[in-house]
């Protein structure tokens, strides 16, 4: 499918005026290398973000070089043309024909970007790259500026400035573009499609991998090439640890089941998590737990608003939380007193959400001179507040066992926010009446 290339092209001007407006100087922004899995076999390639979010283009073995200046210009450096290599591995378009559907000044043979370097670096103020990102990508553009210092005779001087390109791409990245935006309201479309997919799937006797399997086929079959991160498919014990991916357990009568799962489509990612019973109907304590956790994410939502700050609803979500572990029996004390002493962080302790993008946890500061940012229009984060109550003294048995993330996706917008991943079914009545019709 054509690639629009004007929100890339944009990205790029806007990216080349901010480096002229910081001084000027030359961007070298490199894509992922392939990575072997074992022997003669690589991993599923998938392109840097900020690579890609400058270029759309997917190949391996390629740099972008941005010149700013009085004519600013973007190169590209890719693989040659070689039909004998596309019988083996597929398509590339070489430096002529990459540049004229990625819409770029210049494109190089990637053979020639490290002698193509010291000339590009020659007599510029800065040079702009992702410093400590990779260690080979540090030495090669020390190597770079060695080469041009050695022909400090013929005039030539080497940038005196070295700046991390990362922290210019990161604030743009925070504002998604229409392009963006309309790729990931169709990834949290397609990923609602697999949460209620996997409730019907779900029932006591299948394994987590199975209800996985459902997952990934929802996923694939709609035009997403990947999940966005390891999906977490936990029952029973399972849900009350944060990170789980092993997705063996067999699902049983009683348990119930936490599923974090999203796709990933033409980069973006999709993050979303529902809990729900095993066997379709939650029991007493699993509602209460649940209703809980849903009201907290209620109160997190409504604090989601051009200009209110990041930690708002995390802080509206912990007051709801603790307060419900109180009326639970789980904590005893004040509000203020739980809340103070932390006491909540048994039950729930991770943060409210996270930016979302082309990374599932995305680029951009949280804070501006150590004050959380406020919230801007086109912002996309997480709201998933949860609770995770293991067996322990004190904690009653009713209770043990039972682990509860919800998560949405929220687009700020300029009345408030828009929950992209609505579709997804999270009240009790819907989950049960989906489970029911199994």
């Amino acid at each position: 499918m054509p690639v629009d290339i004007a929100p890339f092209q944009a990205r790029r001007a806007r990216l080349l005026a901010t480096m002229q407006a910081a001084g000027g100087g030359v961007a070298v922004i490199p894509t992922s290398p392939e990575r072997h899995r074992n022997r003669d076999t690589t991993y599923a390639y998938r392109f840097d973000s900020y690579f890609y979010y400058l270029t759309a283009f997917r190949e391996p073995e390629a740099v972008l070089v941005l010149v700013a200046g009085d004519t600013p210009r973007s190169i590209l450096f890719c693989r040659t043309k070689d039909v004998e290599r596309e019988i083996w591995d597929g398509y590339r378009f070489g430096p002529d024909a990459a540049r004229d559907a990625f819409g770029f000044d210049e494109a190089r043979p990637i053979d020639e970007l490290d002698e193509q370097l010291g000339q590009l670096l020659a007599n510029q103020p800065a040079v702009f790259h992702s410093i400590g990102y990779e260690p080979e990508w540090d030495r090669r553009i020390a190597d770079a500026l060695n080469r041009v210092r050695a022909q400090a005779r013929t005039g030539a001087h080497a940038p005196a400035q070295i700046r991390d390109v990362r922290s210019l791409i990161d604030e743009m990245r925070l504002i998604k573009d229409a392009s963006e935006i309309a790729t990931m309201r169709r990834a949290a479309e397609i990923s609602a499609g697999a949460h209620i997919r996997a409730m019907r799937a779900a029932r006591p006797g299948v394994f987590e991998y199975e209800v996985e399997a459902e997952l990934i086929h929802e996923f694939r079959r709609h035009g997403s090439q990947a999940p966005a991160y390891s999906s977490i498919v936990a029952t029973g014990p399972n849900a009350c640890v944060l990170h789980y991916v092993e997705n063996d357990r067999q699902l049983a009568d009683g348990d119930l089941l936490l599923i974090d799962a999203g796709c990933e489509l033409d980069g973006y990612a999709s993050d979303i998590t529902r809990s729900f019973p095993v066997n379709g109907r939650f029991s007493g304590p699993q509602k209460a737990v649940y209703e809980l956790v849903l009201a907290a994410q209620a109160a997190a939502i409504a604090e989601i608003r051009p200009g209110a700050s990041w930690n708002a609803g995390h802080d509206a979500a912990v007051r709801v939380l603790a307060q419900g572990y109180l009326d639970l029996g789980l904590l005893t004390g004040s509000l203020d007193g739980v809340i103070e002493s932390g006491s909540y962080r048994q039950f729930y302790m991770h943060r409210t959400g996270h930016w979302l993008g082309l990374d599932v946890h995305d680029a951009g500061e949280y804070k501006q001179a150590g004050e959380w940012r406020n919230l801007e229009v086109g912002n996309v984060l997480t709201v998933e507040p949860g609770t995770y109550i293991r067996p322990a003294e004190g904690v009653p048995e009713a209770f043990w066992n039972i682990g509860i993330r919800i998560e949405d996706d929220a687009l700020v917008t300029d009345t408030g926010c828009d929950i992209i991943t609505h579709a997804t079914p999270k009240s009790v009545a819907d989950i049960e009446a989906i489970m029911a019709a199994r």
